[in-house]
């Protein structure tokens, strides 16, 4: 059994709030979710807020979901972000590390235990993979030594190969399926010590295999509606998460208390 938390915060964008993982009343759920659950068999009166909102850059995370977080006061925290910088001209990894260190001291300093991620590798049908790839691992070097400065748990997802996996990542091509999300669920687990939630376990479904003409129609129907809008944005300087707010922006119980 691993340590007991009372309160788990998680921070960041799109893979924290839990994309693409369908939830209950049309949110999503995600590896955060799944985390906070599990770790409710361990502690049933655990608190969990989740402050993610989708498209977030790593400076908004940082200024607008690291204070809130610190007037929790929980004593988890996930924080994970930099990913939709990675996809933007001007990245600067450099820089944000050096405010990553002062998020994860500031944290620490708070009594909260801290985990940080390193990227996985973008899903392999992504167009520009792998450029993106040699962005995220820039960032990932300096995850690790951030982490490894302030003692923070660290979930290597780059070196696992599973994630190159097209199975893990749904239709979007950028984030990941009920499966990839249930996989990290799973890796942090091991990072923490404890055991995963036997159904995160699930074998994937087959591969299935087609044919070229009907690779190129998925192709086109992913360029349509998905990257013909991700470049629609960018043009505007909006982001998806511009009407999104935070699904779960105090700490609350996990588990409605029986009544007696």
């Amino acid at each position: 059994m691993g340590r007991r938390f009372r309160g788990y915060a998680a921070l960041g964008d799109s893979f924290t709030e839990g994309m693409n993982d369908p939830g209950e009343a049309g949110s999503f759920r995600g590896w955060a979710d799944r985390l906070a659950e599990r770790l409710c068999v361990d502690n049933p009166d655990l608190t969990y807020a989740n402050l993610a909102v989708r498209g977030r850059l790593f400076d908004a995370i940082v200024d607008d979901q690291v204070p809130a977080a610190l007037r929790l006061r929980p004593d988890l925290v996930s924080f994970a972000g930099g990913a939709n910088d990675a996809l933007r001209p001007g990245f600067n990894p450099a820089r944000m590390g050096t405010r990553l260190h002062e998020v994860v001291r500031v944290l620490s300093a708070s009594g909260a235990k801290v985990i940080l991620f390193t990227a996985p590798p973008p899903s392999p049908r992504l167009p520009g993979a792998g450029l993106l790839r040699s962005r995220l691992a820039g960032l990932n070097r300096i995850v690790a030594r951030v982490a490894k400065r302030h003692n923070a748990f660290l979930v290597k997802l780059d070196e696992e190969e599973a994630y190159n996996d097209g199975r893990l990542w749904s239709d979007d091509r950028l984030h990941m399926s009920p499966f990839g999300h249930a996989k990290v669920a799973t890796d942090i687990c091991t990072a923490l010590g404890i055991d995963p939630a036997p159904d995160w376990l699930t074998p994937l479904p087959p591969v299935t295999r087609t044919a070229w003409s009907s690779r190129r129609r998925e192709d086109l129907k992913w360029a349509q509606g998905h990257f013909g809008p991700w470049i629609k944005r960018r043009l505007t300087k909006t982001s998806s998460g511009d009407t999104v707010s935070a699904k779960r922006p105090i700490l609350a119980p996990m588990r409605e208390k029986e009544t007696p």
